[in-house]
């Protein structure tokens, strides 16, 4: 099936911006922390970082490369495209920590404590926290890029987009749509659900509400693709 048209096949300064912005907040997120090991324990220490390094590296990744490839298909370079850049640019150097300290919070709840989480979480009472924030961070991240692509969508004309690229843009609407209306879901199962030892594993709920995206994003892309395909 061929490809979108790229319409932005040279890179605009709000471009190189959003990705030295982006190239930063990943140096934010490095395993060793603010400084370096000095000793094979504390190598070994900073190394069990690696996982929580992964998931928010792979988290930042999905967010450059979804604004690259707007970038790339839509070519705007207008009054709202760099002021949702920046928006985007604002919300990834605000949230990276927080994101960063869940992913640790994750790894270590996982492995019942042998991943280091690097800070102290002294009371159930703060986990529905780490979940508030995490979904406030994806959750107005996806909706940046929500807004790009209705940004793109309104201006299909001006830009000449087809019919199949057309059908793309409304999926990816509804993909990126998704992803706040989950959050919002997550961020308030966390603070209804009582943060205590009796609710068991009910209190990791609202981040089990994520795995929804892991569904509904691959069904919503290949319907993308049976539409396109349809039109001659």
């Amino acid at each position: 099936m061929i490809g979108p048209l790229e319409r932005g096949d040279k890179a605009t300064r709000i471009e190189a911006f959003v990705d030295a912005a982006f190239a930063f907040a990943l140096t934010l997120l490095v395993i060793a922390g603010d400084r370096v090991p000095t000793s094979v324990d504390e190598l070994i220490h900073a190394l069990k970082s690696l996982p929580a390094y992964a998931l928010g590296f792979l988290l930042m990744l999905k967010f450059w490369t979804a604004h690259v490839a707007w970038s790339r298909n839509y070519g705007l370079d207008d009054a709202p495209t760099r002021r949702l850049s920046l928006l985007l640019v604002f919300l990834v150097l605000v949230f990276v920590y927080p994101m960063k300290m869940v992913f640790l919070a994750l790894c270590s709840a996982l492995t019942s404590g042998w991943l280091p989480a690097n800070f102290e979480i002294t009371g159930l009472d703060q986990i529905p926290v780490l979940f508030i924030v995490f979904g406030c961070a994806f959750g107005s991240l996806a909706l940046v890029m929500w807004c790009l692509y209705l940004h793109a969508w309104r201006s299909r004309d001006a830009i000449g987009l087809d019919a199949r690229e057309c059908i793309d843009t409304r999926m990816k609407l509804w993909s990126w749509g998704m992803v706040p209306a989950v959050a919002i879901v997550s961020i308030v199962s966390a603070l209804l659900i009582p943060a205590t030892p009796e609710v068991g594993w009910w209190l990791g709920f609202p981040g089990f509400l994520y795995i929804v995206l892991n569904i509904a994003t691959p069904l919503i892309n290949a319907h993308s693709r049976r539409l396109q395909a349809r039109v001659a």
